[in-house]
């Protein structure tokens, strides 16, 4: 007895002293009480209230630090855990009046069914799916707005809620709300609710992991002015996104699996929601992978978005995205597309065999894209619709292999071409197309194909210290092979560039031409040919190595001015 008391001391002296471990008791329902809510109200704080098989149709109010869990292991039922299948609160129906569960401070809810707190309706449900939620109103089920309340709510309080089957109620099937609201969402199955499966709002800073969410009439989980962590999940087939945010939620939304929902997969809008959204795989959904519009500024990184029956990745009506690191392919539209005034920085991403191009661009976007690997998509590489004001720099992409251009661009835009690989094999149409209407700078690219141009200009194009290779070299009659082809009322600028293989470097017709300082060989007959110019034509100072007896320019029509040129032998080639 001594020795411990002196034992007692010396620990006391040193600063420790040991805390006996309190192990809380376990309640039983029904054995020691009828109802769940009359167990909680006997519980103490760390005590576990232990409920049977059953159906109890009522409504529960937790009490801070205790845990309410259904009897029974984590065996596996038809949709969740058996134990949860067959452990179910009531919500009674139509005449739901509040949430059936409401958690408290600390507490736990493990493994239950709660179901039927109001009505799903079919019918309503089948309509909406059906217009995929185009005509629902924002406020119908989101948690926190008005006189909507969740199946399971979790109000302004931490607690976990894990190993749930929320399914078949009026609004929401589990709520998260309030400032200082760090709950864990954990391995739920919420389904068919009349409004989203998990919603989060208000401040609210949950973890939600590892939930399944699907046939909910608003998002699978939905996240509005709030900053929840989103790991793991499956959201299918919902109404709406399989993730959706808004009014200035700002969630990390990471690994989860977002397919074959009604709109985005994960979707985003309005000014201040800024989400981190990386590594996802978001497919098969009947709008975009991603989504983001209306000013939303996320950051979209390293996620797959593929066979999504719009763009993988797309951006629209002001939304600022940064979307980097993406692989985007067999996509119904493009990979990525910008449209409606978007701002989009869209860098290092691959974007392969989608049905129309690999980056799209309509309606005035104004982007930045580098660094991308664009190939073998249905269409163009990088296109541009028609649009009045769009504005765009591209710089050091690959785009190469796409069955039709490499870069497209048609009337309204302003583009800055520079430091890019751009290639295609053999056959129409050019590799470059710049339309009427469109102003293009290009430089310090290189630009290699056998078809029928390099780059093909109906509008104004500045072309400095690029590239251009031509592998098969056609001479004599057939289609045409230039490396840059104006066609009338094309305005173009050649200078400084390094021209190889292709049967005339630079041929215009009724168009506008300045050429200076070009060096030109491997061409047939001309190098440089321009006929009737719109203005007098300039060519000074080009280079052309040749062993044949070629001529370096010919001009007919009004003459310009033609100073400094020369035909060299082409001692490489000899």
């Amino acid at each position: 007895m001594m020795m411990n008391r002196v034992a007692a001391t010396l620990l006391v002296l040193c600063g420790w002293a040991f805390t006996p471990l309190a192990f809380g008791a376990t309640i039983h329902v029904p054995k020691d009480h009828k109802t769940i809510q009359a167990a909680i109200d006997a519980a103490a704080k760390g005590d576990t209230v232990l409920v049977q098989q059953g159906t109890y149709t009522q409504s529960i109010r937790l009490k801070e630090g205790i845990t309410v869990k259904s009897a029974g292991d984590d065996s596996n039922g038809n949709i969740g855990l058996k134990r949860a299948e067959d452990t179910i609160i009531d919500g009674g129906g139509a005449g739901a009046k509040g949430p059936s569960v409401m958690m408290a401070e600390g507490s736990t809810l493990d493994g239950f069914t709660v179901t039927k707190v109001g009505v799903f309706d079919q019918k309503e449900y089948e309509k909406h799916y059906a217009t995929q939620g185009e005509n629902l109103p924002d406020e119908k089920g989101a948690v926190g707005v008005g006189k909507n309340f969740p199946a399971l709510a979790i109000p302004t309080v931490t607690a976990v809620v894990k190993n749930n089957l929320v399914h078949d109620n009026g609004q929401a099937g589990i709520g998260c709300m309030g400032k200082g609201n760090a709950s864990l969402i954990s391995k739920n199955v919420v389904f068919r609710n009349m409004g989203g499966g998990i919603g989060i709002s208000d401040g609210a800073t949950p973890t939600v992991q590892g939930n399944r969410c699907y046939n909910n009439l608003r998002s699978g989980i939905g996240n509005r002015n709030s900053a929840a962590l989103i790991v793991a999940n499956e959201c299918f087939d919902n109404v709406r996104a399989g993730i959706g945010m808004r009014e200035g939620a700002k969630p990390i939304i990471r690994g989860n699996k977002c397919y074959k929902n009604q709109r985005a997969g994960i979707g985003c809008r309005m000014e201040g929601t800024s989400p981190y959204i990386e590594d996802n795989d978001c497919y098969q959904n009947k709008m975009a992978g991603i989504g983001c519009r209306d000013g939303a500024t996320p950051f979209i990184r390293g996620n797959r978005c593929y066979e999504n029956t719009l763009a993988g990745i797309g951006s629209r009506d002001s939304a600022q995205p940064i979307i980097f690191g993406n692989k985007c392919y067999r996509n119904k539209e493009a990979g990525i597309g910008t449209q409606l005034s978007a701002r989009a920085f869209i860098a290092h991403n691959e974007c392969y065999e989608n049905e129309k191009a690999g980056i799209g661009q309509q309606s005035d976007a104004e982007t930045i894209i580098g660094g991308n690997h664009v190939h073998h998509n249905k269409l163009a590489g990088i296109g541009f619709d028609e649009c009045k004001a769009g504005r765009s720099t591209i710089l050091n992409n690959k785009v190469v292999d796409n069955t039709l251009v490499a870069i497209g661009i048609h009337s309204g835009w302003k583009v800055r071409i520079a430091g890019n690989e751009l290639s295609r094999k053999d056959g129409l149409p050019p590799i470059v197309m710049v339309f009427k209407g469109s102003e293009v700078d290009f430089s310090d690219n290189t630009i290699t194909g056998s078809g029928v141009a390099g780059i093909r200009t109906e509008g104004v194009v500045r072309v400095v210290n690029n590239k251009f290779k031509c592998p098969t070299l056609r001479k004599g009659g057939g289609p045409p092979q230039f490396a840059v082809w104006g066609l009338p009322g094309a305005e173009i600028v050649f200078t400084g560039n390094t021209v190889e293989g292709w049967r005339h470097a630079l041929a215009a017709d009724k168009a506008s031409v300045i050429a200076s300082h070009n060096t030109v060989c491997d061409f047939w007959q001309v190098g440089i040919r321009i006929t009737e110019p719109t203005k007098p034509a300039v060519a000074i100072g080009n280079v052309f190595k040749t062993n044949l007896d070629h001529s370096g320019v010919s001009i007919s029509g009004t003459q310009g001015i033609v100073e400094d040129n020369r035909v060299e032998k082409d001692v490489e080639k000899k």
